[in-house]
C-alpha cells in the first residue's frame, strides 16, 4: 500500500533512482575534519565540498525516503508522515536533477538548491511528532511491544540522519560567508566557551518559563568562563536549553503553591582530558524509576501536548515550555552525533541530575544510521 502511494505521487524512474541510491554506502565526517577542511574555504575546497554533498546527500536522503514508506502500525499512512515523506522525495529529486558540479558557477547554483532543501525541512521534527501523535490516538492497546521498539529505533535513525544532513548543508553554506571571528569555521567555534553557551541557553529557557508561569527559578553556573574547546555552539545551546527548560518546569510546578523560595538550578561545567561534562541539577521532585525508562522514548511526555491537528507549523520553531516529548531523545542524539552522550539520574522526592558528556577530541566519525 505505502509503495503504491509513492508510485501514484512520484514517477517510476524517480522511485527506481531512490532505491538505487538508498543502497549506496554513506560516508561519515568528523568534527575535526570539518574544522580543518573549512579553515581555508578556497574555491577548490568549496568545489570539492559541493561534489561530495551532491553524492552524499542523495544517499542519505534516499535512505530516509525508503524508510518512511515502510513503518510499522500504519505510521507511514498518517497525514503528517506523508507530508514529511514528500519533502524527502522532493529533496532527492532536486539533488538528482542537478547535473555534475564542474565549476564555481555550478557550485553556487548547487549551494542555493541545498539551502532551499534545508529550509524545506525546517519543520520535520514537529511534523513527525504530529504523525506519532496521530498514531498514538489510534493505537490499539494490543499493538506489539516489538512494533513500538521498531518505531523508536526508526525515529532515532531518522533524527540522527537529519542532524547530519543539516550539519553538512549548514557547514557548506556558512563557509561562503566571511566570518569576522577567525576562530569560527562555518558552524564550528574552535574556541567555544561552554559556560557562555550555558548562560545564553539558560537565559532563553528562563524567559520562556517567566512567560508561561510568571516567574522562573534562578540558574547558577559554576565553571571557568575562559575555558574553550572546539564544538558547535548551536548544538550545545539546544541541549542545555532543553535540559534547563525541563528543570525549570519541574521546580516551578513543585513550588508553585508553596511559601518556600524555589531552589536554584545548578549547572557545573567540568573540563576533563577526553570529555567536557556539563551537569544540570534541580530539586524539582525527581522522576519515579518506572518513568525513567520512558524519558528517552518518543511516545512519552509528562507534559500536556501542545500539538494538535490544527497546529500551525509554518512559523519557525514554536518553543513552548513543555514540548511534544521529543526534547530529551533528540538532545541525546545531538550529544552522540559528535561522540558524546546524555545521562539522566533522578532521586524521586528530591530532584534530577542530567549529565551531558561532550567529546573534546573531535575525531569521532558521525554515527551513520
Amino acid at each position: 500500500m505505502a509503495a503504491k502511494k509513492a508510485i501514484e505521487t512520484f514517477s517510476k524512474s524517480l522511485i527506481e533512482d531512490v532505491h538505487k541510491w538508498g543502497c549506496f554506502k554513506q560516508t561519515g565526517v568528523s568534527l575535526r575534519y570539518m574544522m580543518e577542511f573549512g579553515s581555508k574555504p578556497s574555491d577548490k575546497n568549496l568545489l570539492i565540498s559541493a561534489q561530495f554533498l551532491h553524492k552524499e546527500l542523495a544517499i542519505r536522503i534516499a535512505r530516509r525516503a525508503i524508510e518512511l514508506e515502510n513503518l510499522p502500525c500504519g505510521l507511514s499512512h498518517k497525514p503528517a508522515i506523508l507530508k514529511v515523506r514528500d519533502w524527502y522525495w522532493d529533496s532527492f529529486r532536486d539533488i538528482r536533477s542537478f547535473s555534475e558540479i564542474k565549476n564555481m558557477n555550478d557550485e553556487k547554483e548547487f549551494t542555493e538548491v541545498i539551502k532551499a532543501i534545508k529550509v524545506r525541512h525546517n519543520n520535520v521534527v514537529p511534523t513527525m511528532a504530529l504523525g506519532v501523535q496521530q498514531l498514538k490516538k489510534d493505537l490499539n492497546p494490543k499493538i506489539y511491544k516489538e512494533d513500538i521498539v521498531e518505531i523508536h529505533q526508526f525515529l532515532d535513525r531518522f533524527y540522527m540522519s537529519r542532524i547530519g544532513i543539516r550539519m553538512l548543508i549548514g557547514q557548506h553554506v556558512e563557509l561562503h560567508y566571511p566570518n569576522p571571528r577567525p576562530h569560527v569555521v562555518g558552524y564550528i567555534d574552535t574556541r567555544m566557551s561552554p559556560v557562555e553557551v550555558a548562560r545564553n541557553a539558560s537565559d532563553d529557557a528562563r524567559a520562556i518559563c517567566c512567560r508561561q508561569y510568571g516567574s522562573a527559578p534562578d540558574v547558577h553556573i559554576y565553571g571557568d568562563p575562559d575555558f574553550t574547546f572546539p564544538y558547535v555552539p548551536a548544538h550545545l545551546h539546544l541541549m542545555v536549553f532543553e535540559l534547563v527548560k525541563n528543570s525549570l518546569r519541574a521546580v516551578e510546578e513543585r513550588y508553585m503553591n508553596s511559601d518556600k523560595v524555589s531552589p536554584p538550578i545548578r549547572i557545573i561545567v567540568a573540563d576533563g582530558l577526553e570529555d567536557v561534562t556539563i551537569k544540570i541539577s534541580d530539586e524539582g521532585g525527581g522522576i519515579p524509576r518506572s518513568g525513567l525508562r520512558k524519558i528517552f522514548t518518543y511516545l512519552y511526555s509528562t507534559a500536556r501536548n501542545p500539538l494538535d491537528e490544527h497546529t500551525d507549523l509554518g512559523v519557525g520553531d514554536n518553543v513552548t515550555m513543555a514540548g511534544y516529548g521529543f526534547g530529551l531523545p533528540i538532545s541525546r542524539l545531538y550529544a552522540r552525533y559528535f561522540g558524546g552522550d546524555l545521562q539522566i539520574i533522578s532521586m524521586e522526592g528530591y530532584g534530577t541530575d542530567a549529565y551531558l558528556h561532550l567529546s573534546r577530541l573531535g575525531d569521532s566519525q558521525e554515527p551513520l544510521p
